[in-house]
């Protein structure tokens, strides 16, 4: 069990009326997401809380008539499922470098130089990133984001967020094995099978990773292979 001085608050609010326990930040999160199941290691308290800084307790009645048990496990489950989890700096500062680094990933997968047509090197947009004051929300999704980064870091460097549509040729004794590793990285438009096994393809990728598609193929097929950039948009 947490220990109480460690500990923060889980909250819920259900008909206007607040419900909190004291829990461990990371290991609530972690029992959130379903990476845990134990309450014991989860908890500093099995008490139901109304007000948790000033002791008060919730009643037996009151919690009997919200949530229809007294329960104090299926209550703390209820409460850090479904309700807010007070995050630590710690935990905060984790989460939103995380998400930094998926929104970093997202521009160099996604999104090119609209001059040269190569992605930007992950670590060029993290420093720009910083020198445009990029402020990350980490609750936000990566996508909700995007745009705004890509709009400050366009008065640094000229991007765009691009997708290429390929046309691949591989030799009937490729195209097996080959072809799996396509369907893996790309998103197959259309497949055609020459009557000498070969195959001929359209494919949709995210700008970024033409590059890697490219060593893919090449590798797979000793360099036999052919690739045609059909449109970008």
């Amino acid at each position: 069990m947490v220990r109480v001085d460690q500990a923060v608050i889980a909250r819920l609010k259900k008909e206007g009326e607040i419900f909190e326990v004291l829990c461990d930040c990371d290991k609530a999160i972690a029992y959130r997401e379903g990476k845990t199941s134990d309450l014991v290691e989860v908890l500093a308290s099995k008490e139901i809380f109304k007000d948790v800084k000033k002791g008060l307790r919730a009643s037996e009645h009151e919690l009997k008539r919200l949530f229809k048990t007294t329960d104090p496990k299926a209550l703390a489950d209820m409460i850090l499922k479904k309700g807010e989890i007070q995050l630590t700096t710690e935990h905060k500062n984790k989460l939103r470098e995380d998400k930094r680094k998926q929104i970093v990933a997202f521009i160099h997968r996604n999104a090119v130089d609209s001059k040269t047509g190569l992605p930007h090197p992950p670590q060029r947009i993290s420093t720009l990133m910083e020198q445009a004051k990029v402020k990350i929300d980490e609750f936000a999704p990566v996508e909700a984001q995007i745009q705004d980064v890509i709009t400050k870091l366009r008065a640094l460097i000229p991007i765009k967020i691009e997708t290429r549509e390929i046309e691949v040729i591989i030799p009937a004794k490729y195209a097996g094995p080959a072809f799996g590793s396509v369907k893996r990285l790309a998103k197959v438009l259309r497949e055609q099978w020459q009557d000498d096994g070969s195959l001929k393809a359209l494919i949709e990728i995210p700008a970024g990773i033409q590059e890697e598609v490219e060593n893919e193929l090449n590798k797979m097929t000793k360099g036999d292979v052919d690739l045609k950039i059909i449109n970008k948009r």
